[in-house]
């Protein structure tokens, strides 16, 4: 199944891009992190704001040996219930599933309040990279 989202919102200005993409730059957060359940919860529920009223799109990246498997998640409808998850893992490929509000938040706040991550082995040593989740103008998606 494939949503796509509203054509107008991704129709902007190169200079209104830039000022949301400031705006959002203290919705970065590294996986794991030292926040308390109290502000993981705080914290998705601003990114469920934004998805809601701005053109942008959630994107939770964890580094692998092969590739970086994303989880992207962004609204599809102007009430913010229906939002669209895109799952894209560079061996297994790309799917898409309509989830409601509920289920995102509950995905981010299990994902952003992870207390480890998996290591990622290569053929020498361990890489460990921590997962990353940040917000970004659904524009930057298509690049």
């Amino acid at each position: 199944m494939s949503i796509e989202y509203n054509s107008q919102q991704s129709q902007l200005s190169d200079e209104q891009t830039d000022q949301i993409s400031q705006r959002l730059a203290d919705l970065e957060l590294t996986v794991p992190n030292d926040r308390n359940a109290v502000s993981i919860i705080s914290f998705v529920e601003w990114v469920l704001v934004e998805l809601t009223h701005e053109p942008v799109a959630a994107e939770y990246v964890s580094p692998q040996i092969w590739g970086d498997k994303r989880t992207q998640f962004f609204a599809v409808d102007e009430s913010g219930e229906r939002f669209q998850k895109r799952y894209s893992d560079d061996q297994l490929g790309e799917h898409n599933t309509l989830l409601s509000r509920r289920r995102v938040r509950n995905a981010l706040i299990n994902r952003l309040s992870r207390e480890t991550v998996g290591t990622k082995r290569g053929h020498e040593e361990a890489v460990e990279e921590p997962d990353t989740f940040c917000v970004r103008p659904l524009r930057e998606l298509e690049r």
